[in-house]
C-alpha cells in the first residue's frame, strides 16, 4: 500500500480524479489533511436498527429500508406526500403534510434510505415528518454492528459523482495510507488529561468501533478546537493591549445628567461593570470587552451609560447591531435617554434614501453626530468618523471577525 504524507495533494488518492479534486476544492478540501477533518454530520448506529416488523406504536425507533413507491395524495384536507418504505419484514409510510414540493425531489424508487421518528398508526404503520439519510446501496440493514458516518453532501458533489460510499472508502484509504499524523500534545499531557490520540481520534470519528470510542474521539477533537481557540484570543488580546489608543479619563456631564434622571435604580452588578469599562477606557490600550447577560438584564442602560462617558470625553460612539429592526429598536432605546444631555444621536441603515444618508454621513465626518447607531452599512468605506473613541456590536457573533475589526479601524 502507498504511503503518504498528510499534507499531500488528495489527488494521490485512488478514487480522486483532477475533475472530483476540483469539486472538493470548492469547499476547502484540498490536502488529504483537510479530506480528514471533513468530519460526518452525524453517525448513523446500525446495532440499534428495529427491524419493521418489529416496531410499536407511540414509540421512536432507527429504520432502514429501501423506497417502494412514493407520490402525492389528497385528504379530505390538503395535500400530503408519502414515501412506502420496506425492508423485508414490513412496510412503513413516511408522510409529509408540508415542504412537499422540496420534498419529492428527494426520493427515487429503490433508495436505501436511514429512518429516525415516532411510529405512529393510520391505516397501518406510518411516521409524520421523519428524519431520513439517503444510503449507499450496499449501506443495508444486514450489515449489523457498524455505526455510520454520515457526511454532508452538497449538490456540487453529488453531480461529481462523490457519494456517502466514495467519500467513506476515499477516508479509509487515506487513514490508512498516511504515515503518520503530527499530535501537538506529547504523551504526558495526553494522559494526564484523559484524551486519546490524535491518529487514533481521526479513526474513530470516520469508523468508530464503538459508541463509547466514537464520544472519545469528539471529546478530543473537540478539546483541540477549544484550546487552540483559547490560544487564538490569548494572541488577539495581547495584540489589542499593544494598541495605542486616546485616554477616555474624565467622567464628563452627560453621564451623570442621565443616571440622575433614570427611574430606576441601578443593581451592583450594573454599576460594578460601569466601573470596570471606565477604569479601562482610562488607559491608553484598546479595550476589548464582552457584556453578557440574559434578556431583560439591563444590558442595554450599561451600553447608554458608557456612551454618555466615551461621549464626554468628546469622542464619538458607533453602535454595530445585525438587523434593521434591531438598529431602530436600539435607536428608540438610546435617543429616549441621550436626548436629557442633549446628545446628537442617529441610526444608519441600508435602506435610507441617498439624500438623508448624505447628509447623515457628512454630519459623522464633521462630528456633528456624537452616537451612531445601525446595521453593517456603519462599516461601508463611505463612512468616516471624525474622532470614534468607542464601539459597540451587539449580538457580535453574528458578525466576522473581518466586519468588526472595520469598525474598530476606523477609530481614533
Amino acid at each position: 500500500m502507498n504511503s503518504f504524507d498528510i499534507d499531500d495533494t488528495i489527488t494521490k488518492l485512488s478514487q480522486i480524479s483532477s475533475q472530483r479534486a476540483k469539486v472538493f476544492s470548492g469547499h476547502q478540501i484540498n490536502s488529504i489533511s483537510e479530506l480528514l477533518y471533513y468530519f460526518p454530520r452525524k453517525h448513523l448506529d446500525r446495532t440499534n436498527i428495529t427491524l419493521i416488523r418489529d416496531v410499536t406504536r407511540g414509540n421512536k425507533f432507527n429504520i432502514v429500508g429501501t423506497v417502494e413507491t412514493f407520490g402525492e395524495r389528497s385528504t379530505r384536507y390538503k395535500k400530503i406526500f408519502q414515501v412506502i418504505v420496506t425492508d423485508g419484514t414490513g412496510l412503513i409510510a413516511l408522510t409529509w403534510f408540508n415542504s412537499i414540493r422540496f420534498i419529492k425531489k428527494l426520493f427515487k424508487k429503490g433508495d436505501t434510505i436511514a429512518v429516525h421518528g415516532k411510529v405512529e398508526w393510520y391505516k397501518g404503520l406510518t411516521i409524520n415528518h421523519p428524519e431520513f439519510d439517503r444510503l449507499d446501496h450496499d449501506d443495508n440493514p444486514s450489515n449489523t454492528g457498524a455505526i455510520i458516518p454520515i457526511y454532508p453532501l452538497t449538490i456540487e458533489l453529488r453531480s461529481a459523482g462523490i457519494e456517502q460510499r466514495l467519500i467513506r472508502k476515499t477516508i479509509l484509504e487515506a487513514l490508512n495510507s498516511v504515515s503518520s499524523v503530527n499530535d501537538m500534545f506529547n504523551d504526558l499531557f495526553i494522559r494526564s488529561n484523559n484524551l486519546c490520540g490524535l491518529d487514533e481520534s481521526l479513526k474513530q470519528i470516520h469508523y468508530p468501533d464503538s459508541i463509547e470510542k466514537l464520544n472519545q474521539a469528539i471529546y478530543r477533537l473537540k478539546f483541540d478546537e477549544h484550546f487552540l481557540l483559547q490560544i487564538f484570543m490569548a494572541m488577539i488580546k495581547k495584540n489589542i493591549k499593544s494598541e495605542k489608543t486616546k485616554a477616555l479619563k474624565d467622567v464628563g456631564p452627560y453621564f451623570k445628567s442621565i443616571r440622575n434622571t433614570l427611574s430606576f435604580e441601578l443593581t451592583k452588578a450594573q454599576k460594578r461593570v460601569i466601573r470596570e469599562i471606565h477604569s479601562d477606557m482610562k488607559k491608553n490600550v484598546c479595550m476589548n470587552r464582552l457584556l453578557q447577560g440574559d434578556v431583560g438584564s439591563g444590558k442595554t442602560i450599561v451600553a447608554i451609560l458608557s456612551t454618555a462617558l466615551a461621549v464626554g470625553n468628546n469622542v464619538q460612539v458607533a453602535l454595530m447591531v445585525p438587523t434593521e429592526i434591531l438598529a431602530t429598536q436600539h435607536y428608540e432605546s438610546f435617543q429616549k435617554e441621550l436626548s436629557k444631555a442633549r446628545i446628537t444621536c442617529c441610526s444608519l441603515i441600508g435602506k435610507m434614501n441617498k439624500k438623508e444618508r448624505k447628509i447623515i454621513i457628512n454630519n459623522i465626518e464633521a462630528g456633528k453626530i456624537s452616537v451612531v447607531i445601525g446595521t453593517h452599512a456603519i462599516i461601508q468605506e463611505d463612512i468616516n468618523f471624525k474622532n470614534l473613541g468607542l464601539v459597540i456590536i451587539d449580538e457580535q457573533h453574528r458578525f466576522g471577525v473581518g466586519q468588526r475589526n472595520k469598525l474598530t479601524e476606523k477609530g481614533i
